[in-house]
């Protein structure tokens, strides 16, 4: 009889365990979610504001590439354990693709 209340137990625990964990991923997920359409607003609004191109183009990536690592670490679930091997492959892409990007922009305006 022990055992079995000590199984009940155990598997009661874990269950308000993943309820929690599930609960602050969504919660996360939320927050993140309401960033990005704050972050394209704003996108949206330096353009309509007709701000000057110097400073809009630069926000306007900025705010990509922000909204980018968001969709990348939250959404593809890349914070999470087991994710390292995937997570390493994609973030040394962008690194080679922006080292590229620099690289070529370098040679033909030299």
């Amino acid at each position: 009889m022990a055992t079995g209340e000590n199984h009940t137990t155990h598997s009661d625990e874990h269950v308000q365990f993943h309820k929690r964990k599930n609960r602050e991923e969504m919660r996360y997920q939320v927050i993140t979610f309401t960033l990005m359409i704050v972050f394209t607003i704003i996108a949206f609004s330096a353009v309509m504001a007709d701000i000057e191109k110097m400073f809009t183009i630069p926000l306007i990536l900025l705010l990509a590439v922000v909204q980018v690592i968001f969709q990348l670490y939250y959404f593809m679930h890349m914070n999470t354990k087991g994710h390292e091997a995937p997570s390493l492959f994609i973030f040394s892409g962008i690194f080679v693709a922006i080292l590229t990007v620099a690289a070529l922009s370098t040679i033909v305006w030299w």
